[in-house]
């Protein structure tokens, strides 16, 4: 029987092409255009003629990165971190601080045009922090190295699972700033570490926090031993089973009210940030004691509790079960008694929804990348006066209002919240009132 072979495909992966980079994109990526394709170019800045490497190439697009700046842009700067072409971790330390912000305002106008059709946004001051040593909390990779017979930790590399085995971070806030040595050494004198899959760190108002997660039992003796090498550091294991012990919580203060969280539960990493965000929503939402606010997304209550102390009621609603029970907690502890919270999965139908009642005026959304798409189109928007919208992507935020603005809404203030400098990341508040 004749057999019939197809030719394999020629690839283009490996190659390198010159290109003329046009824009950014909302990723912190160059455009351009070669051979009538959109590429798109890590490590590139608007103006620039780069040498790339194509990573990926696909009917209509391709993905590279820059490889070698023939001309560099005027905005283009050299980067504060040694490590920072192998950590995944800051993609735009190349580009000058300031047009950080210029590019993300760019980037979002362009996508709310595609969205929605509405130009000229209503831009407010952007919030900012320092652009550095900005980060209290960050997750720290860990694996054995067999052969080397020593623990490696440090961060995952961009688009990699291999260990970039950092000697600082100077985006951590300044007790995390040295540790990775510190770690490294202690942890390689005890053999049982070898278990430990990876470190969460937390510089909390209320001390420093260092768990560990283990898949193998770790004697207490070590644990101990540790803790004395380790001090000032508080220290928690966590070996899967969920039942990570606390002597004491850690916590933050915005306005005179604490928050305590657990090291699984969601809180912002930029301190700075966080308490500049919620009080410019409590700011943009001008609440009254005739207001009922539903907080969907809630968290361990890091807008409810606040806007409760405006608001006549609030009710919380969240996905997780671990940070309903905080949020449940750090009510009682704030003593307030106006706000209620629900464990309830906000992709599903409202059909069952107890908490949900026609009194609720002002919504507030602070959901995760996925955006709020399937609750929206659930939710009988026209009951609402104000939307408060806090996004963590900018695609899906321009996304959702569309369904705003169609259901009679209009975007009064937005505003770019530059959580992550030196980064792609853009979040985003933006207000909208009904028309």
């Amino acid at each position: 029987m004749a057999q019939f072979f197809r030719a394999k495909a020629a690839t283009s992966k490996g190659k390198n092409i010159e290109l003329t980079v046009e824009s950014i994109d909302h990723q912190g990526r160059g455009v351009a255009k070669y051979q009538g394709k959109v590429c798109f170019v890590e490590g590139a800045l608007a103006g620039e003629c780069v040498k790339a490497q194509i990573q990926q190439e696909k009917a209509k697009l391709i993905i590279a990165k820059a490889v070698k700046i023939v001309s560099p842009s005027e905005q283009r700067v050299m980067a504060f971190c040694k490590d920072y072409h192998l950590c995944g971790g800051c993609q735009l330390q190349h580009l000058d601080h300031t047009n950080q912000l210029t590019h993300k305002h760019k980037a979002l106008d362009a996508l709310f045009m595609k969205f929605t059709k509405v130009a000229n946004l209503p831009w407010q001051a952007a919030i900012e922090s320092e652009s550095t040593h900005y980060r209290r909390a960050a997750r720290v990779a860990c694996i054995f190295d067999n052969k080397a017979q020593r623990l490696k930790l440090g961060f995952r590399g961009a688009k990699s699972k291999q260990i970039v085995e950092v000697a600082q971070c100077n985006v951590l806030t300044d007790p995390f700033v040295h540790c990775f040595s510190q770690l490294r050494e202690t942890l390689n004198r005890h053999t049982a570490c070898s278990s430990i899959s990876h470190i969460q760190l937390c510089d909390a108002d209320n001390g420093q926090f260092v768990l560990f997660r283990h898949t193998k039992k770790i004697e207490q003796k070590v644990k101990d031993e540790l803790a004395t090498e380790l001090k000032p550091y508080n220290l928690l294991w966590d070996d899967g089973s969920g039942h990570t012990a606390y002597m004491t919580l850690p916590s933050y203060k915005v306005a005179q009210l604490n928050f305590e969280f657990k090291l699984d539960n969601f809180v912002q990493v930029n301190r700075a940030v966080n308490e500049k965000m919620l009080l410019q929503a409590q700011s943009w939402l001008d609440l009254s004691n005739e207001d009922t606010v539903l907080d969907l997304f809630c968290g361990i209550g890091n807008f409810s509790l606040l806007v409760a102390k405006q608001a006549s009621e609030v009710i919380g609603v969240e996905g997780s079960q671990s940070s309903v029970a905080m949020a449940k907690q750090n009510a009682h502890t704030n003593q307030l008694n106006n706000v209620q919270f629900f464990c309830f999965d906000l992709t599903q139908s409202l059909s069952q929804a107890s908490w949900f009642t026609e009194s609720l005026n002002v919504l507030l959304l602070d959901p995760s990348r996925t955006g709020a798409y399937e609750i929206l189109k659930q939710l009988p928007l026209i009951q609402f006066e104000k939307v408060l919208y806090v996004s963590c992507d900018p695609v899906t935020l321009a996304r959702d209002c569309t369904l705003l603005i169609e259901a009679g809404f209009k975007l009064d203030k937005i505003g770019l919240m530059n959580m992550f400098p030196h980064t792609g990341h853009i979040e985003t508040m933006a207000l909208f009132q009904r028309r």
